[in-house]
């Protein structure tokens, strides 16, 4: 008898304990956040027109313009809900121009060869937000690959220029649409 008492105030206070918790974990703060990373209001901004994006470098490697506008509108596509337009004057203006590609020598050995070579692409980006001034930017972005001077430029040409794009892109990316 003392044993079914037990039993029923022990599984009283288990039900006790699971509505209490449930009621906590219902009151409790929300934690907000967004999947991708742009701080746009999408009841202001509709639209966005990016504009092509030249190469103006002495040293030029002909798919890059191509491979970074791809980059930049895929990766505005994943991460943004805007629409692109084909002319300028949307609620969002992304132009530009390939302005650097350069070649250099890293770590030199002992014999003064370069042993590392550093492969450097630069952007100009100029962003016109049509609702907010402000947020205009007119700056230059620029990111680099090192590789073994052993290697010749055309065996990793396209793979270096691959992961610079899609760096320069997350740069200009978090320096505009992302409003970091």
């Amino acid at each position: 008898m003392i044993l079914n008492k037990i039993i029923k105030s022990w599984a009283s206070l288990r039900m006790i304990a699971v509505l209490l918790l449930l009621t906590v974990a219902g009151q409790s703060c929300r934690i907000s956040y967004k999947l991708n990373g742009s701080a746009l209001d999408y009841t202001v901004y509709k639209t966005i027109y990016i504009g092509e994006f030249p190469i103006r470098a002495a040293l030029v490697y002909a798919p890059l313009q191509q491979m970074f506008e791809l980059n930049l509108q895929d990766y505005i596509t994943r991460n943004t809900r805007l629409q692109f337009t084909d002319t300028p004057g949307s609620d969002l203006n992304l132009e530009g121009e390939i302005t650097g590609y350069a070649l250099s020598p890293q770590a030199v050995t002992q014999d003064a060869y370069a042993s590392q070579t550093r492969l450097t692409i630069t952007v100009r980006v100029k962003y016109t937000d049509e609702k907010n001034e402000k947020n205009d930017i007119d700056q230059t972005f620029s990111a680099y690959r090192d590789f073994d001077s052993s290697q010749m430029l055309n065996d990793v040409e396209e793979e270096l220029c691959t992961q610079i794009s899609k760096e320069l892109v997350e740069l200009i990316f978090n320096a505009t649409l992302g409003n970091w």
